[in-house]
C-alpha cells in the first residue's frame, strides 16, 4: 500500500517534470535530425561528412539525457557489438515497452516503423533521421515490399545501418518469449540477438496488450546484452521459421525464461471482434500456430485467398488424402503437414475437404474481417444455378470458422430460412447477421462452450481443441500482468 501511494504521489508530482525536460530536450535535437536528412536519398547511403558525424553524436548525447529525464539513469551495457558488415540485423527481445527504444537512441540503428510516423511534427524528423523501413497499413502488398527492403539492405555488405527488430512482434510481461515472426530471418543472414532487462524490485513500465502501467518518477534501471553472432545453417536459410525458433532458444536461455508457441496472431485471433468470435476452445490457434510454421500465412493477401477459394471450389466433391493435400499446397509430407491435415480429417478416413482449409486459413489470416471469411465460404459452397447452400454446407462452413468439431445450426438455419426453402443465400445470411450481430454466441455457442485452459484434452475427431506445448507451464500470456504488478 506504501508502494502504491508513493507511486500515485510521483506520478502527479515528480513524473510533470520529467516529461517537460524530456519533451524539451526532444525538441532540442529536431534541428540536429532536421539538418542530418538534408538531402538524403531512400534507396542509397551518402557519404558520411563530418557535420553529419557532429549531428549524429549531438542526437545521441541529447537522446542519452532525455532517458536520463526519464528516469533511466543507468544503462549497462554486456557483450560486444558486431559490427553492420557482420551482423547487419540486430534481434531484440523481450519487447515489453516503448521504452525498449533506448538500444535505437544509443545506437541510431534502423527500425521498421508505420509510415504515418513519419509525418508526426518533430517526430518524424527524429524518425527520419535512423533510416527507417517504413510499412504502410493501407498498401496490401507493403509487407511483402518491407522484406524485400530488410533483404536489399541486409545483403548491402555493411552499407546501411543495422536494422534492429523485435520479432515477437508486440508487447508482452517479459514472463516468457513468444513466437517470433519471420522477417527478420527471411534475409537468411547472420544475426545478433540482443536481451533487454529491467532489473529493478517493482516493474511500472511494463505495456501489455490492454495498455500501460503506471510510470513513476523513480530511478529505472535499464541493461542490454549482445549475444554472441548467430549464424545461419543452410536448412535455417531455407526455414525462416526454425532460424527464427532457434535464436528465440538461445535468447530464452540468457533471460532465463521459458518459451511458449503463442503469437501475436494469438492475440489477435483470440481478441478479434465480430459476429464470429473465436471460442475458448477453438482449434484455430492449433491451426495458426501450424500454418505459421509452414510458412502458409506468409504473403496470403485477400487475392491470394480468393485465389485459394476459386482453387477449392474446383475441385469440389474430391476430398483429398495426405499426400494430394501436400501436393495442393506445393509442400513434402511431413509430420507438421500431417499434424494439420488432421485437423480437417473430421470422418477420419484420411480425406479433407479442402474448402474447410480456406475457410481456416481466411479466419487466421484476417480475424477482423468475419463477414469476408463468410462470403468467401459461400462462394465455395453455393450452388451454381441459385447460390445458395443448404443447412449442411453451414453447418461445415461455421464449424471451421470457429474451429469447434461439431456445431448444431439447425435453429439458425430455420431462423434465417423463412421461406422454408430448405436453402438460403448469402444475401439472407447478411441480412441476418444485421439483425443479430452475436448469432453465433445466440444460437450456436451458448449452451456448449466451457471455460478451458490452454492445456485441454483434443477432441478425437473433426477439427480437434488445441493443446499447446510450452517449456513451462506457468509462463503468462500475452497481455497478462505477473502477479507483483
Amino acid at each position: 500500500l506504501h508502494k502504491e501511494h508513493s507511486i500515485g504521489v510521483m506520478t502527479v508530482t515528480v513524473f510533470p517534470v520529467r516529461l517537460f525536460f524530456a519533451v524539451f530536450l526532444m525538441l532540442l535535437a529536431w534541428p540536429f535530425a532536421f539538418a542530418a536528412s538534408l538531402g538524403r536519398s531512400e534507396l542509397a547511403v551518402e557519404t558520411e561528412t563530418w557535420w553529419r558525424r557532429i549531428c549524429d553524436i549531438a542526437l545521441r548525447v541529447l537522446m542519452r539525457a532525455m532517458w536520463f529525464c526519464g528516469g533511466f539513469h543507468w544503462v549497462t551495457v554486456k557483450g560486444e557489438p558486431a559490427p553492420p558488415s557482420q551482423a547487419p540485423i540486430l534481434t531484440l527481445a523481450p519487447h515489453s515497452s516503448y521504452f525498449d527504444a533506448i538500444p535505437i537512441t544509443m545506437t541510431m540503428a534502423s527500425i521498421v516503423m508505420k509510415t504515418e510516423s513519419k509525418n508526426i511534427p518533430v517526430w518524424g524528423t527524429l524518425i527520419k533521421f535512423i533510416r527507417p523501413v517504413f510499412v504502410s497499413r493501407s498498401d496490401q502488398d507493403s509487407r511483402r515490399k518491407t522484406v524485400e527492403e530488410i533483404k536489399r539492405r541486409a545483403h548491402a555488405g555493411g552499407e546501411w545501418p543495422q536494422i534492429m527488430i523485435f520479432p515477437e512482434g508486440t508487447c508482452t510481461n517479459r514472463s516468457c518469449l513468444i513466437t517470433f515472426k519471420p522477417g527478420a530471418f527471411i534475409p537468411a543472414v547472420p544475426v545478433q540477438p540482443v536481451v533487454l532487462r529491467y532489473p529493478n524490485k517493482m516493474d511500472t513500465i511494463t505495456w501489455t496488450w490492454q495498455g500501460p502501467g503506471a510510470w513513476t518518477g523513480d530511478i529505472t534501471f535499464f541493461s542490454l546484452q549482445y549475444l554472441p553472432l548467430y549464424t545461419p545453417s543452410e536448412e535455417e536459410k531455407n526455414n525462416p521459421a526454425l532460424f527464427a525458433n532457434n535464436v528465440r532458444r538461445i535468447m530464452a536461455k540468457a533471460l532465463e525464461l521459458p518459451i511458449t508457441d503463442l503469437s501475436f496472431d494469438d492475440c489477435q485471433l483470440s481478441q478479434a471482434k465480430g459476429p464470429l468470435r473465436v471460442p475458448t476452445n477453438s482449434s484455430l490457434l492449433q491451426f495458426n500456430r501450424l500454418a505459421r510454421r509452414l510458412g502458409l500465412r506468409t504473403g496470403t493477401t485477400d487475392t491470394v485467398l480468393q485465389q485459394q477459394a476459386s482453387r477449392a471450389r474446383n475441385i469440389w466433391g474430391y476430398r483429398l488424402g495426405l499426400e494430394d493435400f501436400a501436393q495442393y499446397l506445393d509442400l513434402p509430407v511431413t509430420d507438421m503437414l500431417t499434424e494439420l491435415h488432421s485437423l480437417f480429417n473430421q470422418h477420419e478416413d484420411g480425406q479433407i475437404d479442402v474448402r474447410e482449409y480456406v475457410i481456416a486459413l481466411s479466419v487466421v489470416c484476417q480475424p477482423s474481417k468475419a463477414m469476408d471469411t463468410l462470403r468467401l465460404a459461400f462462394g465455395m459452397y453455393e450452388a451454381k444455378e441459385d447460390r445458395a447452400i443448404v443447412e449442411k454446407e453451414l453447418a461445415s462452413i461455421l464449424r471451421t470458422a470457429l474451429g469447434v468439431a461439431e456445431v448444431d445450426v439447425t435453429e439458425l438455419f430455420s431462423a434465417i430460412d423463412t421461406l422454408d426453402a430448405g436453402k438460403i443465400t448469402h444475401d439472407d445470411f447478411c441480412r441476418f447477421v444485421v439483425q443479430h450481430p452475436d448469432f453465433a454466441q445466440e444460437y450456436l455457442l451458448s449452451s456448449r462452450e466451457t471455460p478451458s485452459t490452454p492445456h485441454t484434452v483434443p477432441l478425437t475427431n473433426g477439427f480437434s481443441v488445441d493443446h499447446y506445448n510450452t517449456e513451462e507451464p506457468t509462463c503468462s500470456l500475452p497481455g497478462q500482468k505477473k502477479k507483483e504488478d
